[in-house]
């Protein structure tokens, strides 16, 4: 063989029977073959064969099979980003002519979604509190609503849903319900009747801050209706990155433990800074959610906010004296982070809304990390010092 085939055509190394790699190889190839044409088109191939990696890939394929059973489903679709995973459902379930109920305390970009853009294509929002049962009754009711979309804890503020009351009432209205999961994991939440459960993989999932993902999960007949328009859309996970998914989740069940632990280490050592007016973190005996949160989950999570007794300006000089919080979004990684919220996480929001969904100008969030704690609350107790110095 010439040295211009053989480059292309290098020998292939076939383990022995029984002889594995513990840790699975990263399938990069686009392109899948079969012995023969017969061969690919039976039905073996056609269940459960790859042929192209925009359709399927073993990587992400076995990436979406673990997040779905530690969701507690049956299947899923993993896409490039978390706002992918919104999209691909949003677009499988909306048509002209529907209408989506949305909430004011939800993650910024799915409220431009649903605002912004899926009006273009004849689809109508309602925006409630995620709060207010008997609005959301009452907009579900509508015959026009086909969706309703949420998340607990909500970001920024971890508002906590009554999901078990949400889905009651979309079940007896026949409202599909969307559930971004991101915040609680998971492991979280799988005992509800949701319909579709959405994360982004970019945050506890992969633990790093490396590589971005999303998924959605449900059952396997929805997933089955959904995977053609998410082959058309395109928005496929690279399989590197789901890869690197798959090695964060070795990790998952201990670092959110550890995310949980700490911040809410942290949220106890805000409360009793008279600097501080008001800690939100559901891990919190008087938080207004304590009560639902613990039966709803099995933990709290690794982000919390407070309210400063200061003005924005006062706040983004406390943010700026933190030194282990990194300045920055996202959450879920090895690092803490810190953002002032209002900032990152209103901008499309009136002065009204702004009211409703409790964002202060002085509201900080904090995205824990798995730091030694000590060393995580005396970063916060210098910056406090500074602060205090300049005021």
């Amino acid at each position: 063989m010439k040295r211009d085939t053989r480059v292309n055509h290098p020998r292939e190394i076939t383990l022995p029977e029984g002889n594995r790699a513990l840790v699975p190889p990263i399938h990069r190839s686009v392109k899948f073959t079969f012995p023969t044409i017969e061969d690919s088109l039976g039905p073996e191939a056609r269940a459960s064969g790859f042929e192209y990696t925009r359709d399927s890939n073993p990587t992400t394929r076995e990436l979406e099979l673990l997040c779905a059973e530690l969701q507690g489903r049956d299947d899923g679709i993993a896409v490039a980003t978390g706002m992918a995973a919104v999209w691909l459902v949003l677009l499988g379930t909306l048509e002209a002519g529907a209408r989506i109920v949305i909430f004011v305390e939800s993650y910024r970009p799915t409220r431009v979604a649903a605002r912004r853009f899926l009006p273009r294509f004849g689809v109508e929002f309602s925006m409630l509190s995620i709060h207010d049962l008997a609005g959301i009754e009452r907009e579900l009711a509508r015959p026009e609503t086909k969706v309703v979309l949420f998340e607990s804890p909500t970001n920024p503020l971890l508002h906590v849903a009554d999901i078990g009351a949400i889905v009651d009432i979309a079940k007896r209205h026949d409202v599909t319900t969307i559930l971004d999961n991101t915040f609680a994991g998971l492991h979280n939440h799988g005992q509800f009747a949701v319909d579709y459960y959405v994360h982004s993989l970019t945050k506890y999932a992969n633990g790093h801050g490396d590589a971005m993902g999303g998924i959605v999960i449900a059952d396997k007949a929805r997933i089955k209706a959904l995977r053609p328009q998410a082959v058309n859309l395109g928005a496929t996970m690279d399989p590197g990155a789901a890869w690197l998914m798959l090695r964060g989740l070795k990790t998952y069940t201990l670092r959110y433990a550890r995310h949980s632990e700490n911040a809410l280490a942290i949220a106890k050592y805000l409360a009793t800074r008279p600097e501080v007016e008001r800690v939100h973190y559901p891990g919190l005996p008087d938080h207004p959610g304590h009560a639902l949160a613990k039966r709803q989950m099995e933990d709290f999570g690794g982000v919390l906010c407070f309210d400063l007794r200061s003005d924005e300006a006062g706040a983004w000089r406390f943010i700026d004296s933190l030194e282990l919080f990194a300045t920055t979004a996202s959450l879920g990684s090895t690092e803490s982070l810190v953002a002032p919220a209002k900032l990152y996480g209103a901008g499309d929001m009136s002065a009204e809304e702004l009211e409703m969904s409790g964002i202060k100008p002085s509201t900080v969030r904090l995205a824990v990390g798995i730091e030694h704690v000590d060393d995580l609350i005396a970063d916060l107790a210098r910056a406090f010092d500074k602060w205090n110095e300049r005021r």
